[in-house]
């Protein structure tokens, strides 16, 4: 059961508070996993670098949609409007800060910063493994095929159990759902990541959420066309990435102060805890500039 409306967190979340002087780093998190994963680089960052989870899973409109059918009742405009506010209650004396964003939260990262004053805007702006908004990757729901979204899922569910679940490609090539599923499920068993007893049709309504999420996100991502960064962009693209062939996730086009691209170990889901992955990260995001 998910908590009613005025139960849930802030949208703001501190998980360590900067020391006097310091800058903190504010990352776009918008769920799948917990904000809890962040906890690792809160102990990653440098001494005194504060960090806050501006996490989307608090908004409900947003929340919401990944368990009614992934059609939400927002836009990434009004998505945006609630995130600057949250910023804004968070940062009131407007100190030196890093903005991020993970995966979609990269989309709405950018989204602030062209509605920011020029002055209040961050020293730098880092994605973590995020696809561009542009017209090239916008999908129709038809378009993301079965063996790919299972793919995908499969990362998902790794990261959520800690355990690596790497189905045979091979076998979910050409695969639809009701095929692909217990390809999945027997990686997942044979990893440890899930008992040998789970019920197919629990880990069904499982996939059904982790996808109504994403077609949540991409519904909301192909109407919105965003203008150019007003900052130069850091990439940081995980060597597992949800699109593999692209080592800008196409964000050259909105990058015309430069576009900086590092690659962090792991997955798009376990560049966010691994240790070797924080190494990558969390320099990058304690730089103020």
């Amino acid at each position: 059961m998910r908590p009613p409306r005025e139960a849930r967190p802030p949208v703001a979340r501190t998980f360590r508070a900067a020391a006097p002087g310091r800058h903190t780093v504010y990352v776009v998190h918008p769920g799948a996993l917990s904000a809890q994963v962040y906890k690792g680089l809160a102990t990653t960052l440098p001494t005194g670098t504060g960090l806050t989870v501006l996490d989307l899973g608090s908004v409900p409109e947003y929340a919401e949609a990944a368990l009614t059918g992934g059609r939400a009742a927002t836009t990434v405009e009004e998505l945006t409007a609630r995130l600057l506010v949250a910023l804004e209650e968070a940062n009131p004396a407007h100190g030196p800060y890093t903005l991020a964003g993970w995966s979609f939260g990269g989309v709405l990262a950018l989204a602030m910063t062209h509605r920011m004053p020029p002055e209040r805007r961050p020293g730098r702006l880092v994605l973590l493994d995020s696809i561009a908004p542009t017209e090239d990757y916008h999908q129709s729901d038809d378009a993301l095929e079965a063996a790919l979204l299972l793919g995908w899922f499969a990362m998902y569910l790794g990261a959520k159990r800690g355990r690596p679940v790497e189905p045979d490609p091979a076998r979910l090539a050409g695969c639809e759902v009701d095929e692909g599923l217990p390809v999945v499920l027997d990686a997942a068993v044979a990893a440890g990541a899930l008992l040998p007893d789970t019920p197919l049709p629990g880990l069904r309504k499982l996939y059904e959420a982790y996808v109504d999420g994403l077609l949540r996100n991409n519904r909301l991502t192909t109407p919105h066309r965003p203008g150019p960064s007003p900052l130069p962009l850091v990439l940081v693209r995980a060597e597992r990435s949800l699109i593999p062939g692209d080592p800008t996730l196409g964000w050259q086009p909105l990058a015309p102060h430069g576009l900086t691209r590092f690659t962090s170990p792991g997955d798009h889901y376990t560049m966010l805890s691994r240790p070797d992955s924080l190494d990558v990260i969390a320099p990058l995001l304690s730089r103020s500039a």
